[in-house]
């Protein structure tokens, strides 16, 4: 109601007022939630395309590694029979030194110079061929302990990959139910996940 000009404020209007302030505070609030919720929405989309890209990466290297440890277990497999063919002449040299060694015991004195010519070439040829073998299985060996070692690496790649997609799950999880707790273990997953990828990049 209004007197000489001036507007009086009865019981109606202040309960209008307190109810138009209620309504403006809720809403700032809700602003201010919204805005919390949008940002940590942002956060974790963020964070999975970042993950997802470093387990791309990680898995191209668990394939690259294991592609290689199978490289290596061939060249080793080549190398392993190399020196089997290598101890096999060596073994047949020796089976004619031996067969030298007695045509020269059985042969008369004026033969025996002859035989043992032959006797010494065959030893010769023999060490020859001993150090051509022995090179060739330490060869695989070494084919071979590389080849492990590229196999280890590949588990470690798997096993850092395996740890991201762990977390990328934890993180869609997360934006369905808004569970801080999930979001808190999908950073934990993808920590431990990075830290396995360290070890692999490191050959521990």
């Amino acid at each position: 109601m209004s007197s000489g000009g001036f507007h009086v404020h009865g019981p109606h209007d202040h309960a209008v007022e307190h109810a138009a302030q209620g309504h403006d505070q809720h809403t700032a609030e809700h602003g201010a939630d919204h805005g919390s919720g949008s940002s940590s929405m942002n956060k974790i989309a963020m964070f999975t395309a970042i993950v997802a890209t470093v387990g791309a990466i990680f898995s191209y290297m668990g394939g690259a590694t294991q592609a290689n440890a199978g490289l290596l277990k061939n060249d080793a497999a080549i190398k392993k029979t190399e020196a089997s063919n290598q101890w096999n002449y060596f073994q047949s040299k020796s089976t004619k030194q031996s067969l030298a060694e007695l045509a020269r015991d059985l042969a008369p004195d004026d033969r025996k110079a002859g035989y043992q010519t032959k006797v010494e070439r065959y030893e010769t040829e023999k060490n020859e061929i001993k150090v051509v073998a022995e090179k060739l299985e330490a060869d695989s060996h070494e084919f071979d302990r590389k080849s492990e070692m590229q196999m280890h690496q590949h588990h470690r790649w798997a096993q850092a990959t395996t740890a991201l997609q762990v977390a990328i799950a934890l993180a869609a999880i997360a934006l369905l139910t808004k569970k801080k707790w999930l979001e808190y273990g999908m950073y934990g997953v993808a920590a431990v996940g990075l830290g396995v990828g360290v070890a692999a990049a490191l050959h521990i």
